[in-house]
Formats: structure tokens, C-alpha cells, sequence
């Protein structure tokens, strides 16, 4: 039984940072890739971040480059969204999402497995 377990969100200013990080089980964590999406309340789940099978291949969406820095620990079976600079419309609940691959997708629809998700708020 495949599990996602997000961590790491809170409340935090605008400017601050936040290091989130998800814990994967029942599943062999190296071979898949692993991305990161957002759902703010009333609005769709959005792609943010992704990373393949090795560290070295990643893809961000175009609105959070710069300040969003995914990685992950195979070793670890644990994915990391470091963000930075955050703002008030950061403000959504963050899941972290697993595919068999080969690559990462930027649809929801293309991700097997889900976390349950970690509520960020950046407030003003």
C-alpha cells in the first residue's frame, strides 16, 4: 500500500520560507518520479515542481521559479519543496504526488498516488 505523507507546512509571514517535505512508503521510491501541486480553496489542483527519478532532472511551473527548489532523498524515500519568498497567494494546502513514470507530468490527472496534503498560510 503506496503512502504519501506531507509535513512541514504552517503559518508564516510574507517574505518568509517554509521547507516542506513528504514521506513515501510501499512503494520503490527511487523509480518514481515526484512532483508537488497546490489546491487554494475554490480554485483547481496546479502543478508546482517536479523531479525525476534521479535529483538531476526537475521542472517547475513558470509562476514559482526562483523561489520554489524541489528535491529528494532516495536513500530517504522523502521529496523536499524548499519555498522561498513566500506570499499571501501562496496560501493553499500542498500535496506531494507519485507516478510510475518515466517522467514527470504537469497535469493532476497524469500522478497515481496522493499525500493527504499540508495546509500553508502566508499571511500579510
Amino acid at each position: 500500500q503506496v503512502q504519501l505523507v506531507e509535513s512541514g507546512g504552517g503559518l508564516v509571514q510574507a517574505g518568509g520560507s517554509l521547507r516542506l517535505s513528504c514521506a513515501a512508503s510501499g512503494l520503490t521510491f527511487s523509480t518514481y518520479p515526484m512532483g508537488w501541486f497546490r489546491q487554494a480553496p475554490g480554485k483547481e489542483r496546479t502543478f508546482l515542481a517536479g523531479v525525476g527519478r534521479s535529483a538531476g532532472s526537475t521542472l517547475y511551473a513558470d509562476s514559482v521559479k526562483g523561489r520554489l527548489t524541489i528535491s529528494r532523498d532516495n536513500a530517504k524515500n522523502t521529496v523536499y519543496l524548499q519555498m522561498n519568498s513566500l506570499k499571501p497567494e501562496d496560501t493553499a494546502v500542498y500535496y506531494c504526488a507519485a507516478r510510475p513514470g518515466p517522467g514527470v507530468k504537469v497535469t493532476s490527472s497524469g500522478w497515481n498516488y496522493w499525500g493527504r496534503g499540508t495546509q500553508v498560510t502566508v499571511s500579510s
